[in-house]
């Protein structure tokens, strides 16, 4: 059975010329007629990298947005904040130093991982346009008259 990413709507056009008017027999009938068919896959873009590409970039600003909120709020030590402050680190990483981190008391603004989700969300962004970009779907168009 074809996937529903595989199927192909085809869209047909008939025109007619003017309408044929009585004519006497020392007159050729000439009648013009176009007829159109255009043929492209519903689906075209690789719909589902698209979507493994949204979801993991999702997936890592989730992440980072977990660690914002628990060094703003200053959240202790417990072994799950030191996990995800492990795990995000290595995504935080390459933007740390950018802008001069504010402490209050235990609370850290780190706008380093703010600039991350923006910066990972524009590289989804490239990805997925990249992707569109390269399988675009082929429209062919026939016209016979």
């Amino acid at each position: 059975m074809a996937d529903s990413y595989d199927r192909e709507v085809v869209r047909q056009e008939t025109t007619t010329g003017e309408p044929v008017r009585p004519v006497t027999p020392v007159t050729p009938v000439t009648t013009s007629s176009t007829s159109r068919t255009a043929v492209h896959s519903e689906g075209g873009y690789n719909t589902r990298a698209i979507q493994a590409i949204w979801w993991i970039v999702g997936f890592i600003d989730v992440l980072i947005a977990i660690r914002f909120v628990l060094k703003l709020f200053g959240a202790n030590p417990a072994p799950f904040v030191r996990f995800m402050y492990d795990v995000t680190w290595p995504l935080v990483a390459p933007f740390h130093g950018i802008f001069n981190t504010a402490q209050e008391g235990r609370s850290v603004l780190e706008p380093e991982s703010l600039v991350a989700m923006a910066i990972y969300a524009l590289i989804g962004w490239g990805i997925v346009s990249l992707i569109r970009l390269m399988s675009r779907p082929r429209s062919s168009t026939t016209v016979v008259e």
